[in-house]
């Protein structure tokens, strides 16, 4: 048993696989697992990166109050990750908010 699996509540186990891509990386997701989860499980902590500071943000009160877990979904930009479930072959992408400064990159932090 591998202590990700030692950590799970007895009789409660994870939907089937299937594959996502965040910003073109291959991720595997499980059904009713949120967008939110999926890029957590990665190790993904930089959602998007606010327009006038150019801040990262990411995962803050994961119920859909906050809006800081913003990505861009199959090109649809605003939406908050923690409230919408991953489906099969979902392009997931940082969200760069409009600003007057060019995008920057964000290393991910574990």
């Amino acid at each position: 048993m591998s202590p990700a699996d030692a950590a799970r509540s007895p009789g409660i186990g994870r939907g089937k696989a299937f594959g996502v891509t965040m910003d073109g990386v291959a991720l595997t997701a499980h059904e009713g697992e949120t967008v939110l989860a999926v890029l957590w499980a990665a190790g993904i902590r930089s959602l998007r990166i606010t327009a006038r500071t150019r801040q990262p943000r990411g995962f803050f009160c994961g119920m859909g109050a906050c809006f800081d877990c913003l990505v861009s979904i199959d090109g649809l930009p605003g939406v908050r990750a923690c409230m919408e479930l991953a489906r099969p072959g979902m392009a997931i992408s940082r969200q760069q908010d409009p600003g007057s400064f060019p995008p920057m990159e964000i290393a991910d932090h574990a």
